[in-house]
């Protein structure tokens, strides 16, 4: 499976998880009423005790969570806008630098077979041509005795070999992410309904918040992939163009001296993988998500209701 294909599958399971968090709409629905006849029973009560005029911006909050459970498809998708933008735009770039890298080992393959085995003008003069052909069984005698051609053989297989299994992993670890991205934001979408009406009660306010920085965070697994991708790729072309001008400056092609392209640059890739969750913590700060951001909204709705109460 290629992995555009693998990328579309991965958004089909996402569309399916969408579908099925409607089975618990109805149960958060429930849940977020009678938390919020709980909630503005007990607001309304604290004010008449205290005997203090009674707010109405901060009994709207339960509505507004509610209204967020009933469209919770819609609310979904437009939380995906942006992602799925990024998403797009990393996909393109990483599709530019994938068709560099095919060309530029093409280049690399004729610039080994020029330098290990030279082509000869032909020439119309037989001399000349003669004095080709002398030359060739030369170089191939000399190749055989010394053992080069058999030497450099099994060390550019090898390295080939190397550079194929780097890849594999290099692959692996692109699904992985790819698959993690999808599991975890099916479970975020499937259980977010219950989680927005459990914020409407006292302890659990801040947890609504707390939900959307981490499905921002997962979305973001993918364009980060994608990116890291497009950056090793843009690594590899210009080893392999530094590669390709060492071979066209040797008298002789030796294989041992090309283990970046293989080795180095795969393993490069694989470790900024490994650091996509981590990238996508440091956009997306989930940590403090449940202290800063509810503090920022009570201090914005109570900076509101003394306005109000001010006039």
């Amino acid at each position: 499976m290629d992995l555009q294909d693998f990328f579309d599958f991965t958004e089909l399971l996402i569309d399916a998880g969408i579908d099925n968090a409607r089975l618990l709409v109805e149960l958060a629905r429930a849940i977020g009423g009678i938390a919020a006849l709980l909630f503005i029973s007990k607001r309304i009560f604290e004010q008449l005790i205290a005997d203090n005029p009674i707010m109405i911006l901060p009994l709207l909050r339960p509505f507004a969570l509610v209204l967020v459970i009933t469209f919770w498809g819609p609310f979904i998708k437009l939380l995906m806008v942006p992602t799925n933008g990024l998403t797009q735009l990393s996909e393109e770039i990483y599709a530019d630098r994938q068709e560099l890298v095919s060309q530029r080992l093409i280049e690399k393959q004729e610039a080994i077979l020029r330098v290990d085995v030279p082509a000869f003008v032909e020439n119309p003069d037989k001399e000349a041509d003669l004095w080709d052909k002398g030359i060739n069984v030369l170089l191939t005698t000399y190749n055989i005795i010394t053992g080069r051609a058999i030497r450099n053989q099994v060390t550019y297989y090898t390295m080939e070999g190397l550079r194929y299994v780097t890849e594999v992993a290099f692959e692996v670890v692109v699904y992985l992410i790819a698959f993690l991205r999808t599991v975890f934001c099916v479970l975020l979408i499937v259980f977010g309904p219950l989680v927005f009406a459990l914020s409407i009660f006292d302890g659990f306010q801040d947890s609504y918040l707390q939900w959307i920085a981490r499905f921002i965070s997962v979305n973001l697994y993918l364009p980060i992939a994608l990116i890291v991708l497009s950056l090793t790729q843009q690594l590899l072309v210009y080893v392999l163009g530094k590669e390709i001008e060492l071979i066209n400056s040797m008298g002789q092609y030796e294989a041992s001296f090309f283990f970046v392209t293989g080795l180095i640059v795969p393993v490069c890739g694989i470790c900024g993988l490994a650091m996509v969750p981590k990238i996508s913590g440091w956009i997306i700060n989930t940590s403090g998500t449940s202290t800063g951001g509810g503090r920022m909204l009570r201090t914005a709705a109570m900076m509101a209701v003394s306005k109000g109460a001010l006039k």
